[in-house]
């Protein structure tokens, strides 16, 4: 099976299938690596599970998905409420 999630290390990778489950509360596959150690991902991130419907709609035209734009945003709030962000701000801005 492949690795088809696109921001992921290992995308396009083909890998030893070994058992497709649900654990911690979402559908994953668990295979062998070229060492043949076991690792899992989700489902949805290889060429096993269904496709995400966010990528079928969008088409290929949107790199970006509603949850990873809220994650950003998150990420820019805390960057923003940090106390020594002024001095740091400050050193990069002429």
């Amino acid at each position: 099976m492949r690795v088809t999630h696109p921001f992921h290390r290992l995308f396009g990778r083909e890998f030893e299938f070994v058992a497709y489950r649900q654990n911690w509360g979402e559908d994953r596959v668990h295979l062998h690596d070229e060492h043949g150690e076991l690792f899992s991902l989700p489902a949805g991130w290889t060429d096993v599970g269904p496709v995400d419907p966010f990528v079928v709609v969008a088409g290929g035209r949107c790199p970006f998905t509603t949850s990873g734009l809220l994650a950003l945003a998150d990420l820019v709030d805390r960057l923003r409420s940090q106390p020594d962000r002024e001095a740091v701000v400050g050193e990069i801005t002429p």
